[in-house]
């Protein structure tokens, strides 16, 4: 007899008779236990629901600085088997925005809880509206929680038509409550700039941002688009097909520090037709080959491009 609760399917009570002979009363028997189990099933998805929300807002609180003393924190901490008392990472997964976030928000959640128990019991993790956060002790090996929660999120149903994916984000190791709300900033970011920077399912560590981490802080995106217009030029746009072979010939020369001889190498170039495109680039863009300056501004560009787009 399945048992069914909520519309879904827990499991099933089965009878076995030695005898092979499984009688009337006995079915009604069965009925009644398999009502009876998802009766308690039902009663504790109530209740996990209720201390769940409970988890959920008293993580919130202190990741936004609002859970009062440290030593408050301590304490409902403890009564929840979290440790926040040592030094810690915040993650923030986050569905990426082409995923059904309704469908798959529960699963999220789900598949995180699973994995931080396996790789820190005493870790916190909790699902917000939009992300599942988990603080676990800095010596926690991230990559491979990350990892174990992206392979069990994807193995469990439904299968989505495209995958729904999510994208990570890492914070640096923090020392304790006080300090989490920082952390969790940095998680978020970093979720948020690698998915600009990777696409959808990246893994992200704040500390790997380099220059993305500044960028990203510059909350007037018309600015950033006039910045890289004003210093590409034609080359901020794709309306010649030949702009995009511009940009990565630029890109490389400044990834190689004006080496011709490796840029060519890199773009399999012959050595004279590198030359013919660097005058072309500096006929375009200015004399960048002897203007230190200009070659930030350049480098900064093809950043905001490749972070922002145009």
């Amino acid at each position: 007899m399945p048992v069914v609760a909520a519309g879904h399917h827990h499991g099933r009570i089965v009878a076995y008779s030695p005898a092979g002979a499984i009688r009337d009363s006995d079915i009604g028997i069965l009925e009644r236990a398999a009502t009876v189990a998802a009766l308690v099933v039902t009663r504790q998805e109530a209740v996990n629901a209720v201390e769940s929300k409970y988890r959920a807002d008293f993580l919130r609180d202190v990741l936004t600085g609002r859970a009062g003393s440290a030593e408050r924190v301590a304490t409902r901490s403890r009564a929840f088997g979290w440790d926040l008392e040592r030094p810690v990472t915040v993650l923030v997964a986050e569905i990426d925005p082409d995923g059904d976030e309704r469908s798959a928000q529960d699963r999220l959640v789900t598949s995180w809880t699973a994995a931080i128990r396996r790789h820190d019991p005493r870790g916190a993790v909790a699902g917000f509206s939009h992300e599942v956060v988990a603080v676990v002790g800095a010596t926690a090996d991230t990559a491979r929680l990350a990892r174990d929660a992206a392979a069990a999120f994807t193995d469990s149903p439904p299968a989505a038509s495209p995958p729904v994916t999510f994208s990570t984000g890492t914070s640096r190791p923090c020392a304790g409550a006080d300090t989490l709300p920082d952390a969790y900033a940095q998680a978020l970011k970093a979720a948020r700039v690698g998915r600009q920077l990777h696409g959808p399912g990246a893994v992200a560590h704040f500390d790997q941002l380099g220059v993305y981490r500044l960028l990203s802080l510059v909350n007037d995106t018309e600015e950033l688009h006039a910045f890289v217009r004003e210093t590409l030029g034609p080359l901020a746009t794709d309306d010649d097909a030949e702009n995009s072979d511009l940009r990565r010939t630029l890109q490389v020369l400044l990834e190689t520090n004006l080496n011709v001889a490796e840029t060519a190498r890199r773009l399999h170039f012959h050595y004279n037709t590198l030359r013919y495109r660097i005058g072309k680039l500096e006929r375009l863009l200015g004399g960048f080959t002897d203007d230190p300056h200009l070659r930030l501004n350049l480098t900064l560009a093809l950043h905001v491009l490749r972070m922002r787009g145009i």
